[in-house]
């Protein structure tokens, strides 16, 4: 079999499967894991170059509809006639159900049963380790600076925040996807503003891009200097990486947890 991968929760995917002898390319965003760099690449996430896809003579597509946009590559994929799935994760739950997906599409379906419950099975354990906790922070996570973009209640970094032991502050919004602005998150005064821009390196992100905004002076999270600048690859992918981002969102809200 013969895979790409147009999404990077989806390599991610694969990777934990075990996979990496079938992937033959990638798209331009898919920058874990290391040792996959030097696979060929077939364009952004959001503009797939087709040309580029159909040269690697995939037996499989492995899309996605994780980010908004991504319906154009599905549409292309389904005009050209190229074999493909497609992933399309909300909430933390539909994870291990896209794994069993991506096991059943390359026969290995037993792998990937067994990810799938070794995911659960530490959700599971990480919520049991905050089901006691009885002060849970409110927590702002932007995504996207300008215009504020953010998660509503149909995402999984809602699920994220609450098995974390607190409270996405945009919850209330029964969507996926809100854009905000700075008077928004004001008036829900955050504990805590988790930094997660989409695509965009740590090291170009500096505190003081959030901790100077003249609106949030007052804000609980800034006083208090509580504003933490995250890794996007942690949080942003549906992919079983997130569980490597919860573990380290706890120790910060909750440093007492022993996991």
């Amino acid at each position: 079999m013969r895979i790409v991968s147009i999404c990077p929760s989806n390599t991610e995917i694969l990777y934990y499967m075990g996979l990496g002898d079938l992937v033959v390319g990638l798209d331009d965003h898919s920058d874990w894991p290391p040792e996959w760099q030097h696979l060929p690449r077939v364009g952004p996430d959001l503009t797939i170059d087709m040309e580029k896809v159909q040269a690697l003579a995939p037996n499989l597509v492995i899309a996605s509809l994780s980010v908004p946009g991504m319906e154009k590559n599905i549409d292309e994929l389904v005009r050209l006639g190229i074999p493909h799935i497609v992933l399309n994760p909300s909430k933390i739950d539909d994870i291990p159900e896209d794994i069993r997906l991506v096991g059943r599409a390359t026969g290995y379906e037993e792998r990937a049963e067994q990810l799938a419950r070794d995911f659960s099975e530490k959700i599971a354990m990480f919520r049991q380790a905050t089901a006691q906790v009885t002060n849970r922070p409110k927590l702002f996570w932007e995504w996207w600076p300008n215009p504020i973009y953010t998660p509503g209640r149909d995402n999984w970094l809602t699920d994220v925040s609450e098995i974390a032991g607190a409270v996405n502050v945009f919850a209330d919004y029964e969507t996926d996807n809100v854009k905000a602005t700075r008077e928004m998150v004001s008036e829900r005064d955050p504990d805590h503003i988790c930094v997660v821009w989409c695509g965009i390196e740590l090291k170009r992100i500096k505190p003081s891009m959030i901790t100077d905004r003249e609106e949030w002076q007052e804000m609980t999270a800034i006083v208090k200097g509580q504003v933490h600048l995250l890794e996007e690859g942690l949080y942003c992918r549906p992919s079983p990486r997130i569980l490597e981002g919860l573990e380290k969102l706890i120790g910060i809200l909750h440093p007492d947890i022993k996991l």
